[in-house]
């Protein structure tokens, strides 16, 4: 079966090996069911199977138990004679517990290697659903986006998108004219919902080193492919987060890889857990860009599989994409329920031997209702199959073997240390710095100037000209020259100033 993952047996016995051919892996596909069933393990069994056949894997760990797959399996695990016993039922005959090449990454630079992009690689459509904006908050979101580009300031970090935001609604009137409408109140709501989004560890998103999409498809000199697991555990608490992060990846793969037409195995597999996070209330245009890009990344070579408890949780238009199905038991307690059963049941071709929407409720932990994409990518019929047990460790390793794995990636070093160059912050703050020097200097010219013309004065005034009576031996002259210094200081000060930083982004 070099030409496909192993999946399980099915048939009435279990006796027919069942898998997902690699020329069709790229046609993306769908592994659903409620929890408890076994969708983690089949998640595991697939990253093994396509790491064994050479194909680099990206996937997300939700709950710390994908991390096993850098540990082999033990003859000591408790499951030990069970997982004997199921591969001898499915005709698993090779069947052996070993480890696989994985990188450990983390948003939070705790668990893994951190993992970074910029605010300008996320894009104002992203960034806008991360912040949950309304339609006019994110039209300013763009002006302000817009406007980086026009001056060549990069915004790489939340500091970055903050201080140019600051700008923007200094100069709304200016902008106004040029863009439409920029409220200040909307700018203000952007900023407060950045506050949020930094209280909440957003700030770790973005930064430099950014990530090298090379570095998720990497293939070990002994020929599998490296398994990249994301530590998704603690990004969950932010959930909007951890699905805008899902989704700029694929953005970014799609955009950056080369069209490669229809190879003989995929150049990366990408495993979206818990993908309903990424379709709860999304707006019309976020939806319209994943199936855009669901429908055409298939020809960079990269499959996409979503991982959730429902089928109906994934949008018609997306759902119609995913060719290979894995669907372990739903529950139907509910009407509801019982229609997104029905409906689950009627995307499968049908198999005469059972009635598939009786299997879809009555499977047992670890056996699905699977259908792959056969000969000229046509679906397969329906099959109850019983999943093979993992070859590696099943749950979380200790941290020990953690830190050693951490320690032995090759990727060791290259993102640890926060690199903060020279980017749209700096370059406000260094332009905003010679305007008011520059605002100095011409106020003390003009003090310089004001006050030499009220010594000219006070020098010609007649020596008989009487003193007001101030007790403190001041000339009239030298009262007049405090007089027009104190007005300098004020409104004439910040006029000048204004005037200079109203040129702010001229004076380049």
């Amino acid at each position: 079966m070099d030409d496909q993952v192993f999946i399980g047996g099915g048939g009435e016995n279990y006796g027919v090996k069942q898998g997902l051919l690699l020329k069709y892996a790229n046609r993306h596909g769908l592994i659903a069911g409620a929890t408890g069933t076994g969708k983690s393990v089949t998640l595991q069994i697939l990253a093994e199977g396509f790491s064994k056949a050479g194909v680099p894997v990206f996937l997300s760990d939700v709950k710390g138990d994908m991390a096993g797959l850098a540990a082999a399996g033990s003859a000591g695990f408790k499951l030990h004679d069970a997982f004997m016993a199921r591969a001898g039922k499915i005709g698993f005959d090779d069947y052996a517990y070993e480890q696989f090449p994985v990188t450990f990454w983390d948003l939070f630079g705790e668990q893994g290697h951190p993992v970074r992009t910029t605010v300008a690689e996320v894009g104002p459509l992203l960034l806008s659903r991360l912040l949950e904006l309304t339609d006019v908050q994110e039209g300013v979101l763009n002006v302000a986006f817009r406007v980086a580009d026009e001056e060549g300031m990069p915004l790489l970090d939340l500091k970055d998108l903050q201080s140019l935001l600051l700008w923007v609604g200094q100069n709304a009137s200016e902008l106004s004219l040029r863009y439409g409408n920029v409220a200040g109140s909307s700018v203000a709501a952007i900023q407060r919902a950045l506050l949020v989004l930094d209280n909440q560890g957003g700030q770790n998103l973005f930064g430099e080193p950014a990530l090298d999409l090379a570095d998720l498809m990497r293939v070990e000199p002994d020929g599998r492919g490296r398994i990249s697991i994301l530590a998704a555990d603690k990004l969950m608490q932010s959930p909007r987060l951890y699905a805008t992060f899902l989704l700029w990846l694929l953005s970014e793969l799609f955009e950056d890889l080369p069209e490669v037409g229809d190879p003989d195995k995929p150049k990366l597999v990408f495993f979206f857990d818990e993908a309903h996070l990424l379709f709860d209330d999304a707006p019309r245009a976020l939806i319209a860009k994943v199936e855009q890009v669901a429908r055409l990344i298939r020809s960079k070579g990269v499959g996409v599989y979503f991982v959730t408890q429902n089928p109906a949780d994934v949008p018609d238009t997306v759902l119609g994409q995913l060719g290979n199905r894995i669907q372990h038991a739903l529950r139907a307690f509910t009407a509801k329920d019982r229609r997104e059963l029905r409906h689950a049941a009627e995307t499968y071709r049908d198999n005469p031997r059972f009635d598939i929407e009786q299997a879809i409720r009555e499977v047992g932990t670890g056996e699905a209702v699977t259908s792959m994409l056969e000969a000229k990518g046509a679906p397969g019929v329906a099959e109850r199959t019983l999943i093979r047990p993992p070859s590696s460790q099943l749950g979380p390793i200790s941290r020990e073997v953690r830190a050693a794995v951490n320690a032995a990636s090759p990727f060791a070093g290259k993102y640890d240390t926060l690199i903060d160059r020279d980017s749209a912050h700096e370059m406000l703050a260094a332009r905003a710095e010679a305007a008011a020097l520059a605002a100095e200097r011409a106020e003390a010219e003009g003090q310089a100037r004001e006050f030499s013309a009220a010594r000219r004065y006070s020098a010609n005034a007649s020596p008989a000209a009487p003193r007001k009576a101030s007790g403190r031996g001041s000339s009239f002259g030298e009262e007049v020259a405090k007089v027009v210094i104190k007005e300098l200081k004020g409104t004439t000060g910040r006029r000048i100033v204004r005037g200079v930083l109203g040129t702010l982004f001229k004076a380049r």
